[in-house]
């Protein structure tokens, strides 16, 4: 029988970015059983006794952690080993030898990631403006977007979106209903818009938008979740992204996040020109 791990995870600020190491982390095995445990906003010595004390109480614990500290994640390590627990840095063998490289001391500043510049406005405003440009809700002004969406009902339109938007990336999508759904701002100016179409095949869509429907509690779905319907939906909108030679990404077997990096790079090539 498998282990079941309680994984701790120490941060010394929100914890986003050891979340995302270590979702990265266990994805590598298949077979890993574990409990997280998350603590944010480490920031003092009596803050990590209270956690070690936790851990030596739990069978098979293991603690990650990004501490920028260089005095408090040591003594974080030093007290793990005094009690056999298993206590692993995310951040601070990268972070002397990046300072290595640029000959230049870190900042060792606790939430620097979050500080309050112009890179961070500017997620704000993108955020702003893809929740008033959601689901075609707003298309006047289609010309200030970085990114326009396009795709049939359930291809994922709003939450690839929602990420860009949380990238820096002014994002608008606007769902394909028929042939005339596209906006002629958006085809008048195609060559100057990174526009791109979402697809997925028949099955899952009838997967997911009979889910809906459920969730919903809507008894009644008509052409909505009937399968060759659906599959004339597929292959209209791709007829109209061939047309208008936009690329298509099959979100079918793709994450949110597989999908924006895939936009991300078409929307770097073309600005590359």
């Amino acid at each position: 029988m498998n282990k079941t791990y309680e994984v701790y995870l120490v941060s010394d600020s929100t914890g986003e970015t050891l979340d995302r190491i270590f979702l990265a982390l266990k994805a590598q095995f298949l077979n890993f059983k574990y409990i997280s445990h998350q603590y944010a906003f480490t920031r003092t010595k009596n803050q990590i006794i209270k956690i070690l004390d936790i851990c030596k109480k739990k069978k098979n614990s293991i603690i990650l952690y990004t501490i920028v500290d260089t005095q408090l994640a040591k003594f974080l390590v030093i007290k793990s080993k005094e009690k056999n627990i298993p206590c692993f840095g995310v951040l601070g063998d990268l972070i002397l030898r990046f300072s290595k490289l640029l000959h230049q001391e870190a900042s060792h500043i606790p939430s620097g990631q979050h500080v309050l510049d112009e890179d961070y406005y500017k997620r704000i405003e993108a955020i702003q403006f893809t929740m008033s440009h959601d689901d075609g809700k707003i298309i006047n002004d289609i010309e200030r977007s970085d990114v326009v969406l396009l795709g049939i009902s359930r291809t994922s339109k709003t939450p690839i979106s929602i990420y860009l938007a949380n990238r820096g990336y002014k994002t608008c999508n606007i769902p394909i209903v028929n042939k005339n759904s596209i906006p002629s701002k958006l085809t008048k100016n195609s060559k100057t818009l990174c526009v791109v179409g979402l697809t997925a095949e028949p099955p899952r869509l009838l997967d997911v938008r009979k889910n809906r429907m459920n969730f919903l509690n809507e008894k009644k779905s008509g052409s909505y979740t009937d399968i060759e319907k659906i599959r004339l939906e597929v292959e209209m909108s791709k007829n109209i992204f061939k047309k208008n030679n936009w690329p298509i990404i099959d979100v079918t077997r793709k994450s949110v996040e597989e999908s924006a990096a895939s936009i991300i790079k078409i929307y770097d090539i073309i600005w590359s020109r």
